[in-house]
């Protein structure tokens, strides 16, 4: 057989795949269309149930696709499949092109509609008020730490964590045209620049001036505008924007990497590989604080997270934000909870939601 029948042959047999997938795609939506009837009108998007398929679906994949392609791919079917229900609407910080944004469509899919909003504020205003369904807010971010905002938000609001997203975070200096002559200021989020501090100090003159903005890709839309700036953002940016991409990759750790919050007014079920977040204070006496830490170590609850942040209502008082592994409704972390509700001047659970994977 010579080699243009080989490949019509192949050819031939991926029609004849890409057929059956075709048909067992509509039937997959033919389902998730009728469990959407059947809930009628009640709560489409269940987080426990999509991890639980992701989890099925990496145990069952053989290559040679890798584990993590597979998961995408399954992800854009479940938001195809779940806007046949009623299309979801995720709020974000914007404006578009924002790192917040890609975490958004990672976690969500193309099939939800993303709705920028000015503020991480806003973006909770607009799930509180049911303008959005759910938010997608910043938390943490393994080089400069947590993200003050969103903490402080957490814990008024009256939304539930349901979700958690890795993103790993690729900064590349941005700008309307190429070269590095005549830059003379350079925007980003203030995380941002200090995520890439020590680059900006090797590879720019020292009295290129640092201008911190709300957000990434409002620094590219200020640099698209600005013949004499930069911008520090991620390729959404600058596609965005129609910028060059002058350097790349210019984080100053290689592992950068941002977790992000899903929030909604939900409470999710049990997946099996749960994480719940607590906010906790503590009175002021002596021990108070090894008494909030205690009750989990006795029931081997493992944690995985303690910040502390500034109450806001009295000096030199601290909230203590705390990440345990499983679920609340588990009985080790209900004993837990029961117990430090005892010992604690305040306890709130923020939510349970399925571990997030990068």
């Amino acid at each position: 057989m010579d080699q243009e029948q080989r490949l019509k042959q192949e050819r031939d047999a991926i029609d004849g795949i890409d057929a059956r997938i075709l048909e067992l795609l509509n039937a997959r939506a033919r389902h998730a269309r009728t469990i959407g009837e059947i809930k009628g009108g009640g709560v489409v998007y269940r987080p426990e149930r999509e991890a639980q398929v992701l989890a099925r679906i990496k145990s069952l994949n053989g290559g040679p696709l890798s584990d993590e392609t597979v998961a995408k791919l399954f992800r854009e079917v479940m938001s195809a499949c779940l806007a046949l229900e009623r299309p979801l609407t995720i709020a974000f910080l914007g404006p578009e092109g924002t790192f917040s944004q890609a975490a958004a469509i990672k976690h969500f899919g193309h099939a939800a509609t993303t709705q920028a909003c000015a503020s991480i504020d806003e973006a909770f205003r607009a799930v509180e008020a049911g303008a959005a369904d759910y938010v997608v807010a910043p938390v943490e971010n393994s080089t400069e730490g947590a993200v003050g905002r969103t903490l402080d938000l957490m814990v008024n609001t009256p939304l539930r964590i349901c979700g958690e997203v890795v993103l790993r975070i690729h900064h590349h200096l941005l700008r309307a045209a190429e070269g590095k002559q005549g830059i003379n200021r350079v925007y980003s989020h203030a995380q941002s620049l200090a995520q890439c501090h020590e680059w900006l100090n090797k590879n720019l003159p020292a009295d290129v001036a640092r201008i911190s903005v709300a957000s990434n890709a409002e620094a590219a839309r200020l640099a698209s505008l600005d013949p004499d700036a930069a911008a520090l953002a991620g390729d959404a940016a600058a596609e965005r924007f129609g910028l060059f991409k002058l350097a790349q990759n210019v984080e100053d750790e290689p592992n950068n990497t941002t977790r992000f919050l899903v929030l909604g007014q939900q409470q999710t079920g049990v997946s099996g590989r749960d994480k719940t977040s607590l906010v906790l204070s503590a009175s002021n006496r002596p021990g108070a604080l090894h008494a909030l830490v205690e009750p989990l170590a006795r029931h081997a609850v493992s944690m995985t997270k303690f910040e502390s942040r500034p109450s806001r209502t009295g000096l030199w008082e601290y909230l203590f934000f705390v990440d345990v592994e499983g679920h609340a409704d588990e009985p080790g972390l209900q004993h837990a909870l029961s117990e430090l509700r005892a010992v604690a001047a305040f306890v709130k659970v923020l939510g349970s939601y399925p571990q997030a994977v990068l």
